[in-house]
């Protein structure tokens, strides 16, 4: 656990999402897996993309690859425990987007991880950099 950055609270995020733990998200020491935390960042971001910036995952011609993420841990937290994802926005480019995410518990408190995800926004068919599309780049902006 890493107490080397400040653990952020729920006001600093602009979209909070609760995510569900699973009796698979334990591991062996009895508290969820540190590679779980970028599965629930994921599925916060891209369910926010999809829900507020119109992303089409299936047939749109922009797509979102990450470049770069990262996660420090401060607390444990364990199943069946309900907790939420804050996602924020802290650099809007041209083509890219790094996130600032961090979980909460149930019990409220601060952040029991803080982490980062950077998304490159690319043509679907040629997997180049391309700006981001406006309605997206408003949802991204919304949450900056």
């Amino acid at each position: 656990m890493s107490e080397h950055r400040a653990r952020p609270s729920r006001d600093e995020f602009g979209y909070l999402c609760p995510v569900d733990s699973r009796w698979a998200d334990n591991d062996v020491y009895g508290h969820i897996n540190n590679v779980v935390y970028y599965s629930y960042f994921d599925s916060t971001i891209n369910r926010y993309l999809i829900e507020r910036g119109g992303l089409d995952i299936h047939d749109g011609e922009v797509i979102a690859y990450v470049v770069s993420s990262g996660c420090d841990y401060f607390e444990a937290a364990a199943y069946p425990e309900a907790l939420t994802v804050g996602m924020r926005v802290d650099k809007l480019g041209n083509s890219s987007v790094r996130y600032g995410l961090a979980l909460f518990g149930e019990q409220g408190g601060d952040a029991k991880a803080l982490g980062f995800v950077v998304h490159v926004f690319v043509d679907r068919v040629s997997g180049r950099p391309v700006p981001i599309p406006e309605p997206l780049r408003a949802a991204l902006a919304a949450l900056a």
